[in-house]
């Protein structure tokens, strides 16, 4: 019960500032001149054709770095399966060897008991 009304009391609190600030934005936004959107992107939209024009990350791209690090991230990713691979293919033969002693050590029991029983 005391969960709920402290709940309630920090919802209305938010909401209270919420009305306060809003009220305090509206004369500034009505005070703005209205600038069309399209006009806003294209400007931006050419700032950033500029910067990037200016900046150019693909002069000093080389491909025989790129294809380095692209290969030894391969190996990397084939040496990290080949590990795997070989940690479960060393459990199954773990596995295959328990079976092998506990199936050799319950067949001469059973061998046994048929010639306790004949």
């Amino acid at each position: 019960m005391n969960f709920e009304l402290v709940a309630i009391i920090i919802l209305f609190g938010s909401f209270l500032g919420m009305a306060a600030i809003i009220s305090r934005k509206i004369p500034v936004l009505a005070e703005l001149p209205e600038v069309p959107a399209r006009a806003i992107r294209k400007d931006t939209l050419s700032k950033l054709k500029e910067k990037i024009k200016v900046l150019n990350p693909f002069k000093s791209f080389s491909y025989e770095i790129f294809l380095q690090k692209l290969l030894s991230k391969i190996r990397i990713l084939s040496l990290k399966t080949d590990n795997k691979t070989f940690n479960w293919l060393q459990k199954l033969r773990e596995r295959a060897q328990k079976k092998k002693t506990e199936k050799s050590d319950t067949y001469w029991e059973e061998i046994k008991k048929m010639k306790n029983e004949k």
